[in-house]
């Protein structure tokens, strides 16, 4: 597979090529939204939390009598049917929403999303991106002379001026390879990799 190689003013200069196995596999959107949900699923905390109808705030006084007033039998003001009365079936805070998706699973949905990226022309590859001091505005005009906007950046070793330059950019992600995630290569509309990174792609989803 060839992927576009350019340099720092956003010109393709050549092609790279990179493994077909990682950059040229076929796209399976059902594998890619299930494991992209369950990444989403496996960040939630879990902490929310409800009140039953034995933890609100109520008295166990009948509100009126049984029988001849017209109105529903009530026992209770903590009746779930009530307002202020608790949750029939509350959440509890140690709910677990993780989802399990094995190795191979997830190795393959990489692969795919890649490999999609590489066909739509989402995906480019530079040399190498250096920033000179921790400058926000010295990176985003030059991503801007390369013609990004809004990107997903993945290097082998994350330059420390490179992620201290970006944290203040909304629509700038800076990653390592080893630690670039499903959702995010999915959410951003381009994704440049250094070389060092296809490399390092190529090595931990062979």
């Amino acid at each position: 597979m060839e992927l576009k190689l350019i340099n720092e003013q956003g010109a393709q200069v050549s092609s790279l090529q990179a493994s077909d196995t990682t950059f040229g596999r076929e796209y399976n959107e059902a594998l890619v939204h299930q494991v992209v949900t369950s990444f989403l699923a496996n960040a939630r905390s879990g902490t929310r939390a409800q009140k039953d109808r034995g933890e609100v705030s109520h008295t166990t006084h009948k509100p009126w009598r049984q029988k001849g007033t017209g109105r529903a039998r009530a026992g209770m003001s903590s009746s779930p049917i009530w307002r202020g009365g608790g949750k029939a079936f509350p959440n509890s805070p140690d709910e677990n929403f993780s989802q399990k998706i094995n190795r191979k699973m997830y190795r393959a949905s990489m692969q795919a999303i890649l490999s999609e990226l590489a066909r739509q022309g989402r995906l480019s590859v530079i040399e190498d991106l250096k920033i000179d001091g921790p400058k926000t505005k010295a990176l985003s005009v030059k991503l801007k002379g390369m013609g990004f906007d809004q990107v997903m950046i993945v290097t082998d070793n994350v330059d420390e001026n490179l992620y201290l330059s970006s944290r203040n950019l909304a629509n700038v992600l800076v990653v390592e390879a080893q630690h670039a995630d499903p959702y995010n290569l999915v959410r951003y509309p381009k994704v440049l990799l250094t070389k060092s990174a296809v490399k390092k792609f190529e090595e931990l989803l062979a």
